[in-house]
C-alpha cells in the first residue's frame, strides 16, 4: 500500500521537466509583450512629432514664398494729351509814353476803357515846344524874305551882264547868294516841320483798339520824355484782348511733337469744365538751354473779353505719337546697379525684366521697350526679389494700378 501511495502523487502532480520547460516561454511571451507595448508607445509619441515637424517645414516653406501684387500695363492712344502751365498774354499790348517834355494838361481815359486807335487819351501842356515852333515860323520867314531879295538881286545882275553894265564876278556871287539863301529856307522849312512834329506830340492817341489797363499820370504830372538823360514816364498801358497770345514751355521731350497747326484747350480755374479752344500758331524753334524747354505761343479767341490778360491757366496739348505705348505706375519700378528694371510674375515665378521708359508722367511712366503688353508686373517689389524667386500672386489690379 506504501508503494501504490508514494507513486500515486508522482502521476498525479507536475513533473520538475514540465516545470521548468513552462516558465520561460512565459517570460518570453511577457517580454515581446512589453517589447510591442513600448514600440506602440513610442510610436505613437514620436509619429505625430515627425508629422508635425514636416507640416511645420512645409508651412515654413509655403511663408517664405514672397505674396505680391500685380498690375498690368496699360495701352494708350497713338495720340496723347499733356497739360502744362501757360501765362495768358494780350495779342497786342504796349505801353504808352510821351515824346514831349510837359506837364499834363487832361486825360480822357481811365483802367477799363474801351477805345478805338486814334482815340485822344491825354493832352500835355509844353510851353516850349509852343515857344520853339514860333521861333522857327520867324526864322522861316526872315530866311524867306532873305531869298525873296537875292533872288531879285540874282535877276538884276543876270540883266545887267548881258549890257555888260557888271562883272561876270558880279552875276556869279548874285547867283550864289540866291542859291545859299534857299538852303537856308529849306533848313528852316524842316526846322519848323521837326517843331511841328514835337507840338503834336503833345497830344496822345491810342495806337489800336484795346482797352486801358493801367493810368500812371494825372492832371498837373510833370512829363518827362527821356528825351533829356532822365527816366521815362509812362502815361497809360493798352491792351487788345480779343485775341489772346498763350505762350507755354514745352519740354524737350515733346519739341518735337509740337508743330504749328495743332490743336490745345485752355483751361482755367475760374471757368470750371469749360475749355477755351486754340491753336498752335509758331514755336521759337530752339530749346532754352537754361530750362531745356520749347517756347510755344497758342492764339486763342476771346471775343467778349472774357479771359483776362495776365492770368494762370493750363494748357492741353494734344500731341500725335508714333505709336501706342505702355504706361506702368511708378512703384513698378526696380533701379538696379545693372539698369532699370521690373519683375514679372511667369508661371509662380519672378522674372526681372529690364525695360525702357520714354516720358515721365508723375505717378506713372511711358515704357517704350521691354514689355508686350500682357505681363503682370509685381507693384511694389520687395529689393531682395531675384529672378526664378518662386511668389505668390494676392491680386491682381486693374489696367494701370
Amino acid at each position: 500500500m506504501r508503494s501504490e501511495q508514494q507513486t500515486e502523487p508522482e502521476k498525479t502532480g507536475p513533473s520538475n521537466s514540465e516545470t521548468a520547460s513552462g516558465s520561460p516561454a512565459r517570460r518570453w511571451w511577457l517580454v515581446l509583450l512589453v517589447v510591442v507595448v513600448l514600440a506602440v508607445v513610442l510610436i505613437s509619441g514620436i509619429l505625430p512629432r515627425i508629422q508635425a515637424r514636416s507640416t511645420l517645414k512645409k508651412e515654413t516653406a509655403e511663408m517664405a514664398i514672397p505674396t505680391v501684387s500685380v498690375v498690368h500695363p496699360q495701352h494708350t492712344a497713338p495720340s496723347q494729351e499733356v497739360v502744362l502751365p501757360a501765362s495768358v498774354q494780350a495779342y497786342m499790348d504796349s505801353p504808352i509814353y510821351a515824346r514831349t517834355n510837359g506837364y499834363l494838361k487832361s486825360w480822357n481815359a481811365d483802367i477799363g476803357a474801351h477805345v478805338k486807335a486814334g482815340q485822344l487819351l491825354a493832352e500835355i501842356d509844353a510851353p516850349e515846344v509852343n515857344q520853339q515852333l514860333r521861333q522857327s515860323l520867324a526864322d522861316l520867314a526872315t530866311a524867306e524874305a532873305n531869298v525873296h531879295l537875292a533872288q531879285i538881286t540874282a535877276d538884276r545882275y543876270a540883266g545887267l551882264l548881258k549890257t555888260d553894265s557888271v562883272s561876270k564876278q558880279d552875276a556869279d556871287n548874285a547867283e550864289s547868294d540866291f542859291t545859299a539863301k534857299k538852303t537856308v529856307v529849306q533848313s528852316s522849312q524842316a526846322n519848323v516841320k521837326r517843331q511841328e512834329d514835337l507840338q503834336s506830340f503833345e497830344k496822345i492817341y491810342a495806337p489800336f483798339d484795346g482797352v486801358i489797363t493801367a493810368r500812371n499820370t494825372d492832371v498837373g504830372a510833370l512829363i518827362d520824355s527821356g528825351s533829356s538823360g532822365g527816366a521815362r514816364t509812362e502815361l497809360f498801358h493798352i491792351a487788345q484782348p480779343d485775341r489772346l497770345r498763350v505762350y507755354v514751355n514745352v519740354p524737350e521731350a515733346y519739341s518735337q511733337a509740337a508743330k504749328p497747326g495743332l490743336m490745345a484747350d485752355l483751361t482755367l480755374s475760374e471757368f470750371p469744365g469749360r475749355p477755351f479752344p486754340g491753336k498752335l500758331v509758331r514755336t521759337a524753334g530752339s530749346i532754352d538751354p537754361a530750362s531745356r524747354t520749347l517756347l510755344v505761343e497758342i492764339a486763342v479767341n476771346n471775343p467778349t473779353g472774357e479771359l483776362f490778360t495776365g492770368a494762370y491757366a493750363e494748357v492741353h496739348l494734344k500731341l500725335p505719337s508714333p505709336q501706342a505705348s505702355l504706361i506702368l505706375p511708378v512703384d513698378t519700378l526696380m533701379f538696379r546697379a545693372e539698369g532699370l528694371r521690373v519683375v514679372v510674375v511667369n508661371n509662380g515665378q519672378a522674372e526681372l525684366r529690364q525695360i525702357t521708359i520714354g516720358h515721365d508722367f508723375g505717378s506713372q511712366v511711358e515704357v517704350v521697350a521691354g514689355l508686350t503688353g500682357d505681363e503682370s508686373v509685381v507693384s511694389n517689389p520687395p529689393d531682395s526679389i531675384e529672378s526664378g524667386e518662386k511668389v505668390r500672386v494676392a491680386q491682381s489690379g486693374g489696367a494701370g494700378q
